[in-house]
């Protein structure tokens, strides 16, 4: 794979440290709207950091007042301009299309690095679909939450509604999408959708950070399993499940991280683990 400078990247900013990845939406001005760069950044960054194993955990937010106002009218633009020509293989370009911006947010949990969402003000359309591909989510007090584009008169594709549903209620994930209400902080909190609520982006970026430095504390091996595990289960039977995990153990159940933890709480110190070996460009 080609490697991003982080340095020069066009919508996102991004710092490494302590094990923790922060990428953070840097276009405030224009409300973090997901420009075409944007949809191949944030999945290639992601990738990158995951495949470098440099970090441990990654941690999404944004400058400004609000998270996202969603998908960049650029972009709708860009597939306005793709319904011309003959139907069957317009569709098909279409369909592409579609599952490209997906890929942009199937990649946060593809990654093997738990991903934790940070977010304010507004969170709206594409950004939701983006926040619930992550592991966890965390909001200020003034955010609320928007399934805008049925307001816009499509269908959101990019992953709301079917990850939605295994983070709420269904009967609120149809009222939202049906009605394109906003969706309050507390009842985020109420309803499950996000981890925590803070008065403050400050406080809740200092909050994450503590969460994602207890994360990067433990054996990445086991966090990536735990990951790894629970996305199948989401997606399977608990038979299926357990059957998947008994298989899973029988491979990457060894020894020395065990004994590292053992003996750090014996000696009264905290562990040392090794990196997940990076992962081999394609040949």
């Amino acid at each position: 794979m080609n490697l991003l400078d982080f340095a020069k990247l066009e919508t996102l900013q991004v710092s490494i440290d302590q094990h923790i990845a922060h990428i953070q939406l840097c276009r405030p001005t224009a409300l973090n709207s997901m420009i075409p760069a944007f949809w191949r950044e944030l999945p290639q960054v992601v990738r990158q950091i995951d495949a470098q194993a440099s970090a441990r955990v990654i941690v999404i937010s944004s400058q400004g007042k609000h998270f996202s106002a969603g998908m960049d009218l650029s972009v709708f633009v860009q597939m306005g301009q793709n319904f011309s020509g003959e139907p069957a293989r317009r569709a098909e370009r279409m369909r592409r299309m579609v599952l490209e911006l997906q890929d942009s947010f199937n990649a946060l949990e593809e990654v093997r690095t738990p991903v934790l969402a940070a977010v304010q003000g507004g969170v709206i359309g594409g950004a939701v679909d983006m926040i619930c591909a992550a592991d966890s989510r965390y909001c200020t007090q003034d955010a609320f939450f928007s399934i805008k584009e049925t307001e816009l008169g499509m269908t959101a594709d990019v992953g709301t509604l079917q990850r939605l549903p295994h983070l709420i209620p269904q009967g609120l994930v149809r009222e939202l999408a049906y009605t394109g209400r906003k969706l309050s902080s507390d009842e985020a909190l109420k309803c499950g959708l996000v981890n925590s609520v803070f008065a403050d982006q400050a406080t809740m970026l200092a909050n994450v950070m503590k969460i994602a430095a207890d994360i990067a504390k433990n054996s990445p091996m086991a966090v990536t399993g735990c990951k790894a595990m629970l996305n199948y289960s989401r997606d399977h039977s608990v038979y299926d499940s357990l059957n998947y995990m008994a298989t899973w153990q029988a491979g990457m159940f060894q020894m020395p991280d065990v004994q590292e933890a053992m003996a750090a709480a014996q000696q009264k110190r905290e562990a040392s683990y090794a990196p997940l070996h990076p992962i081999a460009p394609n040949m």
